[in-house]
């Protein structure tokens, strides 16, 4: 997903852009370790020491946000800035297919096989990255396929369920999340792709309530916005690394 925004700024910044256990390229352990965001962001947090990292912006998409954040709560003296791409801290981004999630929340066993072969289907993937867009030609098909091939990895469905069960607890976070924005005021840059279905516009709009600097762009892009409108997400990345404050 980072790879080109890398080649376009990777001259210019130390870019870091793991894979978190379990996706894309990295080892997926097997059950003793525990898939929840707090582990994830402990396993982020022990790769920034690794990699002898004290000062980073965080860039956030998606479950990047509730990792990012976590992070950022133990961090904080390492945070230069936040970028967050459709990387939802609000309750007012939630959009509707997350009261489909709210009832797997409430009754585990009973949703737990619809819910996973859902989010590990071929139609489903492939929304994830369309959404409402109605350019769907401009889209690349290996985009959903690579995806929907990691996602039916041995042991995905397992690690998939737990973290959307896990889901739960990064919403009930948002207040506190949203209480360290207000008492850091860390500069931000938000960029939404206004075709994404899971997190609303209205989640981009949100972060001025918190933080009223924030620089905020709605792209004509879908969850993944760099899947369409890269050259936008680089030149505002590189624009707000530019004027950020050292």
């Amino acid at each position: 997903m980072y790879d080109d925004l890398m080649k376009r700024l990777g001259n210019e910044y130390h870019l870091v852009a793991p894979d978190y256990p379990g996706f894309g390229n990295s080892d997926a352990p097997s059950r003793d370790y525990t898939y929840t965001f707090d582990h994830l962001a402990e396993t982020v947090i022990k790769l920034t020491d690794t990699l002898k990292l004290d000062r980073y912006v965080l860039f956030m998409q998606d479950y990047g946000a509730p990792i990012g954040m976590r992070v950022a709560m133990e961090r904080p003296q390492s945070v230069m800035g936040t970028i967050f791409q459709n990387g939802n801290i609000y309750e007012e981004g939630l959009g509707p297919m997350w009261e489909k999630r709210k009832a797997f929340w409430n009754n585990h066993d009973d949703f737990q096989a619809e819910v996973v072969k859902q989010q590990q289907s071929l139609a489903v993937t492939r929304a994830r990255h369309l959404g409402t867009d109605p350019n769907i030609e401009a889209y690349n098909p290996d985009l959903w396929m690579d995806e929907y091939a990691y996602l039916n990895r041995p042991g995905q469905d397992q690690i998939q369920s737990d973290l959307i069960l896990d889901y739960q607890n990064n919403i009930a976070a948002y207040p506190t999340w949203q209480n360290w924005l207000r008492a850091h005021k860390p500069s931000t840059l938000v960029m939404w792709g206004k075709y994404d279905p899971a997190f609303t516009v209205a989640g981009a709009d949100a972060f001025k309530k918190d933080l009223p600097e924030a620089d905020i762009h709605i792209l004509d892009a879908g969850h993944f916005a760099m899947d369409t409108k890269l050259d936008e997400v680089a030149s505002f990345t590189r624009a707000y690394m530019a004027r950020r404050p050292q």
